[in-house]
Order: structure tokens, then C-alpha cells, then sequence
């Protein structure tokens, strides 16, 4: 049967951005990877508005390997959004999806296949050790992973990014989820089926340097707190009420104090420190807020979730 038209055991998504030093040693371990699973496999790389000749590379890999699929953007929509352009053209039985600078190794894939064989219909790579990361953003994420499983009633595995391998009907149900702010980890924990995990080393980066800012990792998180939780809107609503209680014992107090004790409660300092905290509570509050109705903003708008400039896909 011709590779070309039977559907794929496999599929790989790699979003990539700026990473055009890593492209050829990416490509090569990733076959090597695929072709322990299957002859039969195909690699879609999803390039998101990369500023350097990322795009370039991954033309010269499809020139030579018909299994290679690029997606261009016509900007940078994020990765998240990369990885779904990904999982809306893949055709396999399975997909894999790994970040494209190869501090995930595709090497792990054959391992996470040998459990999808199993009869598990999600297997994801939880990592045990991550080199070549500040203590700053392995404290941040360690309490981010934390402090989400313990504010969701979605049991979302700490420790574990994007990387796995997950079966084409979770795939398929991803798709009718429409919301514009993906956080795919989440949605894959709340689809539920038959999950486990493998565990592997994470590598440090080889070139270049991550697209991932501080300002990124809080959009990021703030991502999947609002997906998955109402918890925040709960605090608010409780530290609300918390505040009303305050000031109602103050206003009883100063009456007291007043026609009682005959002693006026006076003092600026007190008054407009006690102004600043609350206001600073209600901008909290409001912010929080914000965040849920940004969020339905950007549904109902209803614009497109990304715009493939060009690609070498088949047309549907």
C-alpha cells in the first residue's frame, strides 16, 4: 500500500519559533524516533511567525521527506495556538506533540507509544529532572502546577508540559472545543480517558534562547487558572464580603467611640492608609473579573484561531 494515501500509525506536531540552528538535528532524531514506531508516520511542523529562516529550513526537509508537513503563520499566534493548527491537520491513529528546541527528546516518543499500546488513550512525559533552568523558573513552575491542582476540580498531572502522545479520538474531541485561550494540558486532563506517564530527564536548550518571557508564562498561567477554576472569582467575592464586615465593626466602633466614650476617632495617616489598601483590594478584585470577561470577549468576537500564510498540506 502506498505510504503516500494510507492514513498514519503516527503523527508528530512541533510547533517551532526562531529555532532554524536546531531544524536539521530536530529532523533527524525525530525520524529516527518515528521509524521505531512506523514506517507510515508523518512531521508537522507549525511555524509560528519565526523572525529568522526557520521557515526556509523546514521548505528544504519537505523537499527531500514526502512524510514532512509545514504550517506557516502569518504571524505569531502562540504556541498553543501552533500546537492546535498541528492537531487540526493531523491525520494519524496517534499524535505526538514536542516542543521544537529539544529539551523534550524525541527519543521518549517510542516509549510513550509503547504505553499508548497498552490501551492507554493519553500518555504523558513527566519530567523528573530539568537541566539547564534558573531556580526561578523551576520554583515559579513547580508552584504554578501546584496551586492549579489544588484551585481545579480537573485533575491536570504536575510537572508535565505539552509533550505526550494522545490517542486520535482525544484529538478529535479537542476539536469541538472552541475556546480562543487554549491551555491544551488542561483540556486533555478534562477530557478524562485512560491517562498515564512516563518519566524522562528534560535537557537544557541547545541554541538560541527561550520565547518564553516572564509577561508569557502569567498570560500562560493566567490561562489556566480562568479555563479551569472559578476559585479566583470566589476569593474575590469572599474577601468582598470580608471587607464590608471590617468596615461595618470600624463604623460601629466610631459610633461607640463617639457618643459613648466621648472620643472622636481622628488621624489622616490611619484614614488614607486604610483608603489605599481597599482601593488597591478593589483593583485586585476588578482585574480578577477582567480576566473571565476578557476571556468570553475574545469567544464572542468569533475571529479566526489562527491564519496559515502558506503550507504544503493536501488540500482538503
Amino acid at each position: 500500500m502506498d505510504l503516500k494515501t494510507e492514513q498514519p500509525v503516527i503523527s508528530i506536531i512541533v510547533p517551532i519559533y526562531n529555532e532554524e540552528e536546531i531544524i536539521p538535528e530536530l529532523y533527524e532524531r525525530l525520524q529516527n524516533a518515528a521509524l521505531k514506531i512506523s514506517e507510515n508516520y508523518e512531521l508537522i511542523f507549525v511555524n509560528d511567525g519565526s523572525r529568522d529562516n526557520s521557515l526556509f529550513e523546514l521548505i528544504k526537509l519537505t523537499e527531500k521527506d514526502h512524510r514532512v508537513y509545514y504550517i506557516n503563520f502569518s504571524r505569531n499566534f502562540g504556541h498553543q495556538i501552533a500546537v492546535t493548527a498541528g492537531l487540526d491537520a493531523s491525520k494519524g491513529d496517534c499524535v505526538a506533540i514536542i516542543d521544537g528546541d529539544l529539551q523534550d527528546p524525541p527519543e521518549v516518543i517510542p516509549e510513550l507509544h509503547s504505553k499508548y499500546k497498552e490501551g492507554y488513550e493519553v500518555v504523558y512525559a513527566k519530567r523528573k529532572k530539568r537541566k539547564g533552568e534558573s531556580v526561578f523558573k523551576l520554583v515559579t513552575a513547580k508552584l504554578f502546577y501546584r496551586i492549579l491542582k489544588r484551585i481545579t476540580s480537573v485533575d491536570i498531572p504536575v510537572d508535565t508540559g505539552d509533550f505526550r502522545l494522545i490517542d486520535r479520538k482525544v484529538v478529535d474531541y479537542l476539536k469541538q472545543m472552541p475556546e480562543k485561550n487554549k491551555f491544551l494540558r488542561g483540556q486533555i486532563a478534562w477530557l478524562g480517558f485512560n491517562q498515564t506517564e512516563v518519566l524522562f530527564n528534560r535537557d537544557k536548550r541547545k541554541y538560541g534562547k527561550t520565547g518564553y518571557s516572564i509577561s508569557k508564562m502569567f498570560r500562560f498561567a493566567m490561562d489556566g487558572i480562568t479555563s479551569f477554576s472559578d476559585k479566583p472569582l470566589q476569593f474575590v467575592t469572599k474577601l468582598g464580603f470580608f471587607f464590608s464586615m471590617v468596615s461595618f465593626i470600624i463604623i460601629l466602633y466610631a459610633f461607640y467611640s463617639h457618643f459613648i466614650l466621648g472620643n472622636t476617632i481622628t488621624g489622616w495617616t490611619s484614614l488614607i492608609i486604610s483608603t489605599m489598601f481597599i482601593g488597591g483590594i478593589q483593583l485586585i478584585s476588578i482585574g480578577v473579573i477582567g480576566a473571565y470577561v476578557s476571556r468570553i470577549n475574545t469567544n464572542i468576537m468569533d475571529r479566526p484561531l489562527y491564519i496559515i500564510e502558506k503550507s504544503n498540506l493536501p488540500k482538503k
